[in-house]
């Protein structure tokens, strides 16, 4: 479904007229597959967000290829309404001046204008569902309804939708950029670092809810993290990252047979780092 294929990215050090450049990916190939949450694991500096930037076009590498079901990911209308993201700052990811209704609305309307032929269907019931409540309201109350569903899938009661970022605590922010991020019925979802900034209580409960999710709309995730434990609670494949390269790649049931010193040497450390 993603595959990545000997792909590199350097950065300019020191200035804008230096020649002096930072080698942060170093032919990287790896594949997410239909339905699989693959983690990627590393510590700080790894070079593992910048993969998940990648993946979702929002640069492009110096060598190489990502590609979504065979198309290049740089080609927006490829990813369009099929790549979603969670970020790890789930404040610098809301518009303080949207309500929550219109920020889940926004990758909406985005799709919208990209044109017909990007959506999926979640399941044949919420379809039907909408189907019939779209049959018999006007866009706006069609829309708040759609927005009310999303809310109810994350564990938020409608009364949220007028609410700003500001109202809310980190857990139930980070669950309206996870509303936003299924808003458009995507095949794959990077997440990075999606849960780091939260409490330990409120990690598990957004682990199991991206859990259900996955679930629900038979999604892909690319699991972006620097916790080994939050990625074997939830990945069906683990690769540690190090230094810009793949160092490893392994069922989560297998952890205990890692081979590398780097992938022993992080597991030792209390799986979390």
């Amino acid at each position: 479904m993603l595959t990545v294929e000997q792909v590199e990215k350097s950065y300019v050090q020191g200035g804008m007229f230096s020649k002096q450049r930072q080698q942060v990916l170093k032919k990287v190939t790896l594949e997410c597959r239909p339905g699989e949450c693959l983690g990627i694991v590393g510590e700080s500096g790894s070079g593992k967000s910048t993969l998940g930037r990648l993946m979702l076009g929002l640069e492009r590498p110096d060598q190489g290829t990502i590609r979504f079901e065979g198309r290049d990911v740089t080609d927006r209308r490829a990813r369009m309404g099929q790549i979603s993201a969670v970020f790890q700052n789930y404040t610098s990811s809301m518009n303080p001046f949207l309500t929550v209704q219109d920020a889940i609305m926004e990758p909406m309307k985005a799709q919208r204008k990209a044109g017909p032929g990007q959506h999926k269907s979640v399941k044949e019931r919420h379809r039907l569902e909408q189907r019939n409540h779209e049959s018999v309201l006007s866009p706006q109350k069609a829309a708040a309804a759609k927005v009310d569903m999303l809310l109810a899938q994350v564990g938020l009661d409608p009364s949220y939708r007028l609410k700003y970022a500001h109202e809310l605590s980190g857990g139930e922010a980070q669950r309206v950029c996870i509303a936003r991020a299924i808003s458009t019925e995507p095949k794959c979802i990077v997440l990075d670092e999606a849960v780091s900034s939260l409490d330990v209580s409120v990690q598990i409960q957004v682990l199991q809810l991206l859990k259900s999710l996955k679930s629900l709309y038979k999604m892909s995730y690319v699991f972006i993290t620097h916790d080994i434990q939050a990625a074997a609670y939830i990945c069906d494949r683990l690769i540690f990252f190090r230094e810009g390269r793949v160092e490893e790649t392994i069922a989560v049931e297998q952890l205990k047979h890692v081979q590398s010193d780097y992938a022993r040497k992080l597991l030792k450390h209390q799986i979390s780092f």
